[in-house]
């Protein structure tokens, strides 16, 4: 399989990926948030030797007729477009639906009609909720304690009936909490990092308490390639975890040893959710990504994590980088 789209490529996880496809020697075209400014997010920030290389669509995953345009003659499509903020999912989850649950279907319908050789689904760990069992094998409890996490369910399930009732060719990836360059201070490490590069001596942070499962955005891509034109991942759904448990307190003390800074930690109501839709903890199993792909994370564990620390550090102290992130507002 050689013609990719990505669909989310202007974001976060998705640039990542649409750079190491080109790298890799796919044909790739990016499927973008269309806006009449002609941004292409964080495509506009990668080396022009790279995104010379890349065929740029402009839509909306919501609109069928631009999906099936945009899926024309390709072979493999990795699907990443999703509202992904839990915050804003709590009031407007219509757009979570029309985005998460109809934009999947449109990708599926499309594939269907187009004869597509494999769909790979992006999946999320909060689908799980609070971990009933740890570590979080695939075959756990789902559990929507939020509206993003019951539209992804809703994705997931949409996308496994399509290979079970007319086998189309599905891979269903599930990461877990991915972190590193680029990534929206809407997400926990960036928020930390960003507030500590402003030298902030009040850290405006949530709840401290929940653990997560953090990988290194690289890690999670690698994930994806592995799973490219595998046969093994079809009709499965499989967990991209570092292995690792680590709770938000620790990780801002980790994140402040790193960067030689030490703020007071001060929780903000406003950025608390909802007793009852925190997902107080979250570990992954990743024995069926090292068994069906071959994959295992490169900075798994404490060390491995301050590694990837230290990476995300060093691209947002970049003033250049900096510089593009509000540290005093909450980015839902």
């Amino acid at each position: 399989m050689k013609n990719i789209l990505v669909t989310g490529s202007d974001g976060f996880i998705g640039s990542h990926l649409t750079e190491n496809l080109v790298k890799e020697g796919y044909k790739v075209k990016a499927f973008t948030y269309y806006n009449s400014f002609g941004s292409l997010g964080w495509l506009d920030s990668i080396s022009s030797d790279i995104k010379n290389d890349i065929e740029i669509f402009s839509g909306d995953i919501r609109d069928p007729n631009g999906v099936r345009e945009a899926m024309k003659n390709i072979d493999c499509v990795m699907h990443l477009a999703a509202l992904i903020g839990i915050p804003f999912s709590y009031h407007s989850p219509d757009s979570y639906i029309d985005t998460n649950i109809k934009g999947t279907l449109n990708i599926l319908q499309a594939s269907r009609d187009l004869n597509v050789e494999q769909i790979i689904h992006t999946s999320t760990s909060e689908v799980y909720g609070t971990a009933k069992t740890v570590p979080i094998t695939e075959d756990h409890p789902l559990c929507g304690q939020s509206p993003y996490s019951a539209s992804k369910i809703g994705a997931d399930q949409l996308a496994y009936s399509f290979y079970s009732s007319f086998n189309l060719p599905v891979t269903i990836i599930r990461p877990f909490n991915t972190y590193g360059p680029r990534q929206s201070t809407r997400a926990v490490i960036p928020t930390i990092i960003t507030q500590i590069a402003n030298k902030n001596k009040v850290l405006k942070i949530g709840s401290i308490f929940p653990t997560r499962d953090f990988t290194f955005v690289q890690d999670t891509v690698r994930g994806f390639l592995l799973a490219i034109g595998n046969k093994k991942t079809l009709g499965q759904t499989i967990n991209i975890g570092s292995n690792f448990e680590i709770s938000v307190g620790e990780t801002i003390n980790v994140i402040s040893d790193l960067m030689n800074f030490k703020p007071e930690v001060r929780q903000t109501n406003n950025r608390v959710r909802p007793k009852k839709s925190e997902v107080e903890r979250l570990f992954a199993c990743n024995k069926k990504a090292a068994l069906i792909m071959g994959w295992k994370p490169k900075y798994g564990n404490i060390d491995g994590f301050k590694k990837g620390l230290e990476k995300t550090i060093e691209w947002f102290s970049r003033i250049e980088n900096l510089c593009n992130f509000n540290s005093n507002l909450y980015a839902i």
